[in-house]
């Protein structure tokens, strides 16, 4: 643990979520964004999926104001780029043709997990003037603590709007990018949502989810409903997969999603996907807010046509329209949404890069980035399949 005070505010870094008072993080944090909820990250951290060992070594910070909390930022020192979705390996290659260490550094983001949100929670007593006034010391305090540890950089990554205007303004490098998020225009159910897409493409849907729904049963279910055993069936399909497309089962442990259906099951919608006979075929992992729906993560123990768009694209718009959602988030990258409905959204991250030479080129990179980016997005809304852009 380390400590420093600049100005009134007073500074520390903590080795675990779990030392700082649940009610106190999702009161800063709110709970309807699963993701920031103290019991997701702690879930992350008492299975062991974020540790030292795994390269996510937590250092979250808490900033006090005399004896009150009034900010907290999850944070991680980390000793490589894997699982954050911002990707940075070109920097780091960088680095390494000079001979210069580029790890660790310092990550504000949720583990595994691409998905916009806050990034620091703020004490609810404290104005946007004063928040503004906060994060300037707080993004002050973070580059010293990297350039009196010689480590590289620090980065914020998906931080939601609002919260990146506040960084922009406080003069940090910033970063866009690009993700796929389907937006619910008050359609009263799926064919309401086809008939608004070309013909071509609304055929293209029906057939891809006739081959994939043959002889199939699918079923949501609430996490804190599902039986052991269905949750056992959704790691094994989640393993499976992984194993397939990577080489090893996946960032999250079984112990990880044992405790988050035991602590925030409410929020977690498993699909369950069977055969005639009542085997276990597929599952999919879905989290839910008061207006987003979140597909995170999925898999099959067998392989049937189509069976990805059906359990991770088209039930998961069924489910938000049933459930009056506004945004469907399916997860990063991925063009093959786009002829499926999916808008381009902004994604927004933050940077500080210590060593002044790299700083100038990658802050250069970024802005040429940003111009490709923006061409990007507008080429895909014109792939968009609605019959007008709405």
């Amino acid at each position: 643990m380390e400590q420093a005070q600049k100005q009134s505010y007073q500074y520390k870094f903590v080795n675990s979520i779990n030392t700082i008072d649940p009610s106190v993080w999702n009161e800063m944090f709110g709970v309807s964004h699963p993701f920031t909820r103290h019991e997701y990250l702690s879930a992350l951290e008492m299975s062991g999926c974020v540790s030292a060992e795994t390269g996510w070594t937590p250092m979250h910070l808490v900033v006090m104001d005399i004896d009150n909390v009034i900010a907290l930022m999850p944070l991680y020192l980390k000793t490589h780029s894997w699982g954050e979705y911002v990707f940075d390996w070109a920097w780091a290659e960088a680095y390494e043709r000079n001979h210069i260490e580029y790890y660790p550094k310092l990550v504000a983001s949720i583990p595994f997990t691409p998905t916009t949100g806050q990034r620091i929670g703020f004490s609810a007593a404290l104005s946007i003037t004063a928040q503004q006034a906060l994060i300037e010391s707080i993004q002050h305090f973070l580059s010293q603590t990297v350039i009196e540890h010689n480590w590289s950089s620090w980065h914020c990554l998906f931080i939601h709007e609002a919260q990146q205007h506040q960084f922009s303004q406080a003069d940090a490098m910033q970063r866009l990018g690009c993700q796929f998020h389907w937006h619910n225009q008050g359609y009263a159910d799926f064919n309401d949502f086809i008939a608004r897409l070309t013909s071509r493409k609304r055929k293209n849907i029906i057939k891809e989810r006739t081959i994939a729904r043959q002889q199939l049963q699918f079923s949501f279910i609430d996490g804190d409903k599902a039986s052991p055993e269905q949750w056992q069936g959704f790691v094994r399909c989640y393993q499976n997969t992984y194993l397939k497309r990577s080489g090893h089962t996946g960032y999250l442990s079984p112990a990880f999603f044992e405790q988050i259906a035991a602590t925030m099951g409410a929020s977690i919608r498993l699909l369950i996907i069977e055969d005639v006979d009542g085997n276990l075929v597929a599952s999919a992992l879905y989290f839910v807010s008061d207006t987003h729906l979140f597909g995170r993560y999925w898999g099959a123990l067998t392989e049937c046509d189509g069976l990805h768009f059906e359990a991770c694209y088209y039930q998961g718009i069924e489910f938000a329209i049933a459930n009056q959602l506004m945004v469907f988030d399916a997860g990063a990258q991925g063009e093959h949404k786009v002829m499926r409905g999916f808008r381009p959204v902004k994604t927004f991250s933050s940077h500080f890069i210590a060593h002044e030479g790299f700083n100038d080129a990658i802050g250069h990179f970024c802005q040429q980035e940003r111009a490709h980016i923006d061409i990007y997005m507008q080429q895909m809304c014109e792939q968009l399949p609605y019959k007008a852009i709405e």
